[in-house]
């Protein structure tokens, strides 16, 4: 998974968790408004809310598994080759230090 992906998803995820939070908000101020209809409305919404939620954490759970294979595969990479992590990590250095000496 990409750096930008995995910000898109971030960012996907919290705009969720807002949405979900907003249409909680909703429900709970439109609790005591009479009719059988808003009734069935808040019982559908509810509802999806909580599949939404359900979703999200799966979501949420699979992103944290990927982020542990990726870690331990980079982790399994440098007890595999550890003179080639060496040499990427001073050029990275190398980089970063030539980029910061410019300004």
């Amino acid at each position: 998974m990409t750096e930008m992906t995995s910000a898109h998803k971030d960012k996907l995820m919290r705009d969720l968790n807002v949405v979900i939070a907003d249409a909680e908000e909703l429900l709970r101020m439109t609790a005591n408004q009479a009719g059988e209809g808003a009734a069935d409305l808040r019982g559908r919404i509810q509802a999806r809310m909580q599949q939404a939620k359900s979703e999200l954490a799966n979501l949420q759970h699979a992103a944290v598994v990927k982020a542990q294979a990726a870690g331990h595969a980079a982790d399994e990479f440098v007890h595999e080759n550890p003179w080639k992590s060496i040499g990427a990590a001073a050029g990275i250095g190398l980089v970063v230090g030539l980029l910061i000496g410019r300004r």
